[in-house]
This record gives C-alpha cells, sequence and structure tokens, in this order.
C-alpha cells in the first residue's frame, strides 16, 4: 500500500492529490492564478482529511517541478519540502513535461508544450515509447510547427495537430511512475530565466 501527498502550482491551475492505499482523493482548481500560496495549504488539508491520511502515514512527498509559473513552481516546492525535511519523508519531483507525457499514448514521435508567453513555448520531445528525444527548450510558434509532430499540452494552444490533456487525471499516473525512478529529485526546471531576470539583465547591459 502506497501513501502519498502531491500538488502542482506550476500554471494557472492548483491540483493536490491525497492517496492512501486504494484511496484516491484529487483536488482541482482550474483558475488560480497567482493565488496558490493562499489556498493551497486548505486544499492539501481537505484532500488529506477526505483521503484519511496524516502526513506522518506518507511514503513519500511529491510536487511539479516546472517549467511553468516561476512563483507558482517555488510555492508548490517549498511546500513537499517543508513536509519532506519536518517528517524525514523521501520527496520525489515531476516535470510537467514527463507528467504529461507519462499520459500519453502515442504511436509515433511527439511534443509536450506549454505556453511560455509573448509567442514562445516551453518544448519537449519524446518518442512513441515515451523516452526524451528532445531536450526542454524554448521555441516561438513557427519553430514549433516547423518540427511537424502532434503536440500535448494543458491548455488551448494554436497548433493544426494539438490534444489538451486535463492536468488534474495527470497527477497521479505521473507522480508513481515518477516515485519508481532514481532520476526524481525536487528540483526547480527553469527552461528560461524568468521575466525579472530578463529585465535586470537587458538594463546591466544597458539595452
Amino acid at each position: 500500500m502506497i501513501n502519498f501527498l502531491a500538488v502542482d502550482t506550476s500554471a494557472g491551475y492548483l491540483t493536490v492529490a491525497a492517496c492512501k492505499g486504494k484511496t484516491k482523493v484529487v483536488k482541482h482548481l482550474p483558475d488560480c492564478a497567482m493565488n496558490h500560496s493562499v489556498v493551497l495549504m486548505d486544499e492539501i488539508d481537505k484532500a488529506l482529511d477526505e483521503a484519511g491520511l496524516s502526513p506522518a502515514e506518507c511514503d513519500f512527498f511529491a510536487a511539479v517541478t516546472g517549467p511553468g509559473s516561476f512563483t507558482g513552481i517555488r510555492i508548490g516546492l517549498s511546500c513537499i519540502k517543508g513536509y519532506a525535511v519536518a517528517l524525514g519523508g523521501r520527496a520525489v519531483g515531476v516535470t510537467t513535461f514527463d507528467m504529461l507525457s507519462y499520459n500519453v499514448n502515442s504511436g509515433c514521435d511527439y511534443l509536450i508544450a506549454l505556453d511560455a508567453a509573448h509567442g514562445n513555448y516551453y518544448v519537449c520531445g519524446y518518442d512513441k515509447n515515451g523516452v526524451c528525444n528532445l531536450n526542454p527548450c524554448c521555441l516561438s510558434i513557427g519553430e514549433v510547427t516547423a518540427l511537424g509532430k502532434p503536440v500535448y499540452g494543458v491548455e488551448q494552444l494554436p497548433f493544426a495537430c494539438y490534444t489538451a490533456l486535463a492536468p488534474d487525471k495527470c497527477l497521479v499516473p505521473a507522480v508513481l511512475k515518477a516515485a519508481e525512478s532514481s532520476n526524481s529529485a525536487l528540483t526547480a526546471l527553469y527552461v528560461k530565466k524568468s521575466q525579472a531576470e530578463e529585465e535586470r539583465l537587458k538594463r546591466l547591459k544597458g539595452v
């Protein structure tokens, strides 16, 4: 029997999953932008209560590590690291790319794409077996289209061959898969610098 708590604060939504053996409780707020820090702990308490699970019973604690919202990612990782350190539990990380890829059944190579704003997209490529064959990068819409592969994501994106997945349905299977891997460190994945960091560099360069 596996017990765990997992959170996804990497985007405009919020997902919390509490699993106690065969009991699975998933809380999902589709519109939580800029509000993760306010509602996260309440949603965790609700999920744990409904699952009949206490933090001390968890075999591990997990969070989605990005890419996505810089602030949101930090909130989720800080929360899960706090539980892991306080209770001496294992901390598991799963990237947004892998979270979605674990839930894709494709007979060909495909891409996972996430909106990076300003006409750009965070992209990672996988073969038909789910093995990464294009490392995380930031591409324009034209560059993504030129790759000529099916695209998967979590929101409506302007690609011809595109499928939007439900992040609340993807979290638990992906976390269970990540927990089996030795390559599941709880470390934020930042594909590019934040806007604040980019603006700072421009000022330093006098641009």
